[in-house]
């Protein structure tokens, strides 16, 4: 077994080495394998109550590439020299309320609960939409609380990344609306189904950046 302290240490090791990368090296490729490990890391991360209303669109074609880059000043300076790009897709309000048939089919597809106590539960999730963090009013809550649960995936894939030598940058720099219209275009929100949430590109660094800085310990931490 590998001694924690050094696994630990790797692992603040990776923390240290990501940074928010702005120029990417055209010339170096993240090969197959390391991308779709990274990927699988965002596929394994956690999802509230398990619905994991994400989708996360690997975009490789230089032509939607240059649509993006012009449609979103986050990402301008980002492609088309990142080895790869991901937009992370959140699933909308049709798929994420309690009744919706994208949960039914998840539930007793993929999840495999156990059709005797799916009613109950369903009707414990509509308690917490409803009542608990009061999601149901409009279609922007919904959307919101499905985005938040894009960024826990998109955290493990930057550090995944990062424990294996890759560097990525985290892109919200686009406007919501002109970006869904292009996605919506190129036919990959499926009618409504999905919404954009965030970006990021994947690939190598042509420079060191400036040492990371962070507030203190005890400023960031309280215990009670």
């Amino acid at each position: 077994m590998r001694n924690k302290e050094e696994l630990k240490q790797e692992i603040l090791d990776a923390f240290h080495f990501r940074h928010a990368t702005k120029e990417f090296d055209p010339n170096k490729k993240i090969s197959d394998e390391d991308f779709r490990f990274i990927l699988e890391t965002g596929r394994l991360s956690p999802s509230s109550f398990g619905f994991e209303p994400w989708r996360f669109v690997v975009v490789q074609s230089s032509e939607l590439r240059e649509k993006i880059k012009n449609h979103s000043w986050g990402a301008f300076s980002k492609l088309p020299d990142a080895s790869h790009f991901v937009i992370f897709l959140a699933r909308t309000k049709r798929d994420t309320q309690y009744n919706s048939d994208y949960l039914q089919d998840h539930l007793k597809n993929v999840t495999k609960f156990p059709e005797e106590h799916l009613e109950k539960f369903l009707q414990r999730v509509e308690e917490f939409q409803r009542d608990d963090f009061k999601l149901l009013d409009g279609d922007r809550p919904l959307y919101d609380w499905a985005c938040k649960q894009t960024y826990v995936a998109l955290a493990n894939m930057m550090t995944a990344a990062a424990q294996i030598g890759i560097d990525s940058c985290p892109i919200e720099g686009f406007n919501i609306d002109t970006m869904n219209q292009l996605l919506d275009e190129e036919g990959l929100l499926e009618d409504g189904h999905f919404s954009i949430s965030v970006m990021a590109a994947f690939g190598y660094r042509t420079k060191d950046p400036r040492p990371k800085t962070r507030r203190p310990f005890d400023d960031v931490v309280k215990w009670v």
